[in-house]
């Protein structure tokens, strides 16, 4: 048996592989710092589609609602029975308006990028994709949460607040001050994993198979993107109404 040794430039060539990135980015050199255009782009398009529908959706309001008024109704019940559910009857009306901000942006965030198989909207040494697919989008909202979480936490009980730390001994104030802070860890990680992989099953079935064929995961990206959204929104909410209620 011939054992044909592997050239020199042709190892440096497999060591390389591991710098590849996945997909085509757009970036923006501002001074010293270089800016992710991509995601700043799609997700200003992802705020202009959420406040264009809100716009539409209650511009003729009506005492029985139709059409897109009663998607929006259906949508901002269901945040409101979720923000409830979560933080009891007399806590959850201030919160349902940052509730409702992060789950109608999670969500259309997590199907912005769904076009990019296909190419429709392409930027310029870049295509479309999702924001939430990067990391530095998903822990925005997630650090957010972590604000709403302190502030309503010591907003309610005060400086008592900061006594869960030591409770039920204060032996556990090593354990009990980085539970916190793996809160916004996992929600930001949590919608970042699953619609990276999401896209990337996706633009391979593309790239090995007819366009059509990869149509039934698409659809399950839909579901996904929901209930990524549904979960993120009730992760917060249950993380805000646990620090009002104090440690358990």
């Amino acid at each position: 048996m011939d054992i044909k040794q592997l050239p020199i430039d042709g190892i440096d060539d497999l060591y390389q592989v591991s710098s590849v990135e996945v997909g085509q980015h757009l970036y923006w050199q501002i001074g010293n710092f270089q800016v992710h255009a991509q995601v700043l782009v799609t997700s200003w398009v992802v705020i202009a589609i959420s406040l264009g529908l809100s716009a539409v959706a209650t511009r003729n309001l009506q005492t029985i609602p139709t059409g897109s008024q009663n998607l929006i109704e259906y949508v901002l019940e269901f945040i409101r029975d979720l923000t409830r559910t979560q933080m009891g009857e007399e806590e959850y009306r201030p919160r349902v308006p940052f509730i409702g901000t992060m789950f109608p942006f999670i969500f259309v965030s997590n199907r912005s990028g769904a076009p990019s198989p296909w190419r429709i909207i392409q930027l310029p040494h870049g295509e479309s994709a999702a924001p939430t697919n990067d990391i530095n989008t998903t822990v925005a909202p997630a650090s957010l949460t972590s604000v709403a979480y302190f502030y309503a936490g010591s907003h309610k009980r005060g400086l008592s607040y900061f006594g869960k730390y030591i409770q039920p001994t204060p032996v556990l104030l090593p354990i009990n001050i980085p539970e916190d802070f793996t809160k916004p860890l996992s929600l930001s990680f949590r919608p970042f994993g699953n619609i990276l992989a999401d896209e990337l099953v996706v633009a391979v079935l593309v790239s090995l198979v007819p366009p059509v064929i990869p149509v039934p995961m698409m659809l399950l990206g839909l579901f996904t993107s929901a209930i990524q959204a549904s979960i993120f929104a009730t992760l917060a909410a249950a993380y805000i109404g646990e620090s009002m209620e104090g440690h358990h």
